[in-house]
């Protein structure tokens, strides 16, 4: 599958339930097997996680034939206190990118770039 890097071991900087929603943000109707494969996740994994969003408000989905069409909800806030006021839509501007950024390499910025 295209977009999809090797394991990676050790700690990241994002949560499952981050990693979860981007892939959603970047397809709405992606298949929780392309989820899974995308995160790196077990399907059973994404379902839970995708749960989890569903009740708390961020997820929903509807059900379009034999798949889903995610709709996210982009006012919500983020749950942890550190991050009081941050919506979603602002996580997700930095997360999901369009296609063709995808196989770009990343540009330093600032003063040493």
């Amino acid at each position: 599958m295209d977009g999809v890097l090797e394991s990676h071991n050790g700690w990241t900087f994002l949560t499952n339930h981050a990693r979860v929603l981007a892939v959603i943000a970047d397809n709405r109707n992606a298949r929780i097997r392309d989820i899974a494969a995308r995160c790196r996740l077990t399907e059973r994994a994404v379902q839970k996680i995708i749960a989890d969003l569903e009740r708390g408000g961020y997820l929903s989905h509807t059900r379009e034939g034999r798949s889903n069409l995610y709709r996210i909800d982009p006012s919500k806030v983020l749950r942890h206190p550190a991050e009081a006021g941050v919506t979603v839509a602002s996580l997700l501007s930095l997360l999901v990118r369009n296609e063709a950024d995808r196989h770009r390499p990343v540009q330093p910025s600032g003063p040493e770039a």
